[in-house]
């Protein structure tokens, strides 16, 4: 199969859709609310939900009221759905969820994201709408674009032959661009830009002996090099599909890596103990590691995109 014909059909759809967009044949629609989006140019692995979990804390400190809107990727239901913390993942997509534990604040689940603010305004009043992996959900009318990069990007491909969901020149449609991963601004062309640097690393406490990493994640080889960065050296892996929801034969798998490698228990992320519902108790002991992520010179970054908001809003 060629990959790269693929990947050259792929970008001219993109393309032909962005100039529908840019042109004004196609219309993006609105909301009462502020909408902030938070995407990246990849299928995954850029660190989305932590920046949005680590951007509603620095809205949380400021005393400002928002919600979160999420497509709500490998839920089993359709239509737009107030997530319920204590709810299932495949009633509403695991990031959501996790994002809903975390932050404590309403997060609405829908295909057509303007449906689910419409749905967060009637429910909880007109207040700020993050837009969780929305760069490339164009139907929403946004006031701020922020774009997560990581080194990976600059040297990727188009989907299929790669993960790219866009070229790198769509960055021109961000107002923040983020580097993450340690990337670099020459990776990228980010003229007029303005640009934010983040730091994410992982919190390790209470982690079993000689333990088995297993995860679900978009790049799971990036999770095993931060657990050995911090000393933790496990002794048996299993990786899975991101997002993957785990089975009873998973968790029987799993328990026979741990007595072949004479392992002490386990650890894991934090995505994957939502997947893992029913079944966490069933791999004690077991230490769910939290992902950290801190945006340098944070005051001045929420000062920066504030401002941008209230100046697009004053001269709508």
């Amino acid at each position: 199969m060629n990959w790269n014909l693929l990947s050259g059909i792929y970008g001219s759809v993109a393309g032909a859709r962005n100039a529908l967009y840019d042109r004004g044949w196609l219309r993006s629609r609105s909301l009462q609310g502020s909408v902030i989006s938070v995407g990246n140019l990849s299928a995954g692995g850029s660190g989305k939900t932590p920046f949005v979990i680590l951007l509603g804390e620095l809205l949380k400190a400021r005393g400002i009221g928002f919600d979160v809107l999420s497509r709500g990727y490998g839920r089993r239901t359709h239509g737009v759905l107030l997530v319920d913390p204590g709810g299932l993942p495949q009633d509403f997509g695991d990031e959501p969820l996790l994002i809903a534990r975390r932050l404590q604040v309403p997060v609405v689940v829908g295909e057509d994201r303007s449906e689910a603010g419409h749905f967060a305004e009637a429910r909880f009043g007109v207040q700020v709408h993050l837009l969780d992996d929305g760069f490339q959900h164009r139907g929403l009318s946004r006031d701020f674009d922020i774009v997560l990069v990581t080194p990976e990007d600059a040297r990727d491909r188009l989907l299929p032959a790669g993960r790219l969901r866009e070229p790198l020149g769509c960055l021109r449609r961000a107002d923040a661009v983020v580097l993450a991963s340690g990337a670099s601004p020459e990776l990228f062309s980010l003229e007029g830009k303005i640009v934010w640097r983040v730091r994410r690393g992982i919190v390790t406490q209470d982690i079993p002996p000689r333990p088995v990493v297993f995860c679900g994640i978009a790049r799971p080889q990036n999770f095993l090099l931060q657990l050995r960065t911090a000393g933790i050296d496990p002794v048996g892996e299993a990786f899975f599909r991101d997002h993957h929801a785990y089975t009873e034969k998973d968790v029987r798998d799993l328990l026979q890596l741990r007595q072949r490698s004479e392992a002490g228990g386990f650890v894991t992320t934090e995505k994957d103990a939502v997947n893992l519902g029913g079944y966490l108790g069933s791999l004690g002991p077991l230490a769910v590691v939290p992902v950290k992520m801190e945006l340098a010179d944070a005051a001045n970054a929420v000062d920066t995109m504030l401002r941008v908001i209230a100046k697009r809003r004053q001269h709508s």
